[in-house]
């Protein structure tokens, strides 16, 4: 980080809104949060009570639901503090450091998971009687541990890169949380060079990990094909149509915000929203409404807590 940072805090300027909407919005937000970590807790503990349910396909879908519990809670807090006090919207400079360097590591980190659970898809599909040696519990270990290594380390270059430039003033950042491109607008210096890297470093790992599971899904569309059975292959496309649905949801959003020219303040604010409020919600509606499996370990879930009340 640069010692020639005169900035001490950044003011948050929040979402563009009149303020006659700051309840409305504080009680959106709040209901929308509540539900997005008491859905996704309920998932993590619904697939660690059900023996069913721990094989490497849940296993990804346990860290997706302790990421998105994470990732929801590094912005929406912060926001909702904003809502009700002005005063709040001041955040220190390290704070500011902290918050984008977890909110770039808990996103990098989605995406890669995405990545992996495509691959497991299209081995479980095409390969059914290879996958439980393919897909083994080593195996599934370590590609969890690379995503989460690896978002690290993607986060860490962002956050680098940002803050290792002076800041002097003025210190209101356009946003309702600290991220790169609104930050680097602050910086008392050329920043062309960083937002190129920073739009490189972005656009490899989206674009790559897009790319990566649209050709597992071509593969995987090739497979269900060659299933005889229309049940199999019925079965085979609910198995996939979860992650599809997060999938598009996760990276719409981030492509359109980091990988177009130009910035639209109003439009990525509201698309912003979408990414960090409305997606770690999403995907515990999208994995249950969906998952019969999920489904029945819920239930079992609730009856063992109905069972231990009664007692």
């Amino acid at each position: 980080m640069s010692n020639a940072s005169l900035v001490t805090a950044f003011i948050l300027t929040g979402l563009p809104h009149a303020p006659a909407l700051d309840a409305p919005l504080f009680g959106i937000f709040l209901v929308v949060y509540a539900l997005t970590v008491l859905g996704n807790l309920l998932i993590l503990l619904a697939i660690r009570v059900d023996s069913h349910l721990h094989t490497p396909m849940y296993s990804f879908l346990t860290n997706l639901s302790f990421i998105d519990m994470w990732f929801s809670t590094v912005t929406v807090p912060k926001m909702l503090m904003s809502l009700v006090s002005p005063s709040s919207r001041a955040i220190s400079f390290h704070s500011c450091v902290a918050q984008l360097y977890f909110f770039h590591f808990l996103g990098s980190t989605e995406c890669f998971l995405y990545t992996v659970m495509s691959y497991d898809r299209y081995l479980a599909i095409s390969y059914p009687l290879r996958y439980t040696s393919m897909m083994s519990g080593c195996s599934c270990a370590l590609l969890a541990t690379s995503t989460w290594l690896s978002g690290s380390l993607h986060s860490a270059v962002q956050t680098i890169l940002t803050f290792h430039l002076p800041y002097c003033g003025p210190n209101q950042i356009q946003h309702y949380l600290c991220d790169a491109p609104p930050i680097l607008k602050l910086a008392c210096a050329d920043t062309t060079a960083i937002e190129i890297v920073i739009f490189v470093t972005v656009g490899i790992v989206a674009s790559g990990c897009f790319l990566l599971i649209l050709v597992s899904y071509v593969s995987i569309i090739y497979s269900i094909l060659r299933i005889h059975t229309s049940e199999g292959r019925c079965r085979a496309f609910q198995t996939c149509a979860s992650h599809c649905i997060v999938v598009l949801c996760c990276f719409g959003p981030g492509l359109f915000i980091y990988l177009r020219p130009g910035s639209r303040k109003a439009v990525d604010g509201v698309v912003a929203i979408f990414y960090t409020v409305l997606t770690p919600l999403l995907n515990p509606v999208v994995y249950t409404l969906r998952n019969k499996e999920v489904k029945k370990a819920l239930l079992k879930l609730k009856y063992k807590v109905a069972h231990s009340q009664s007692k």
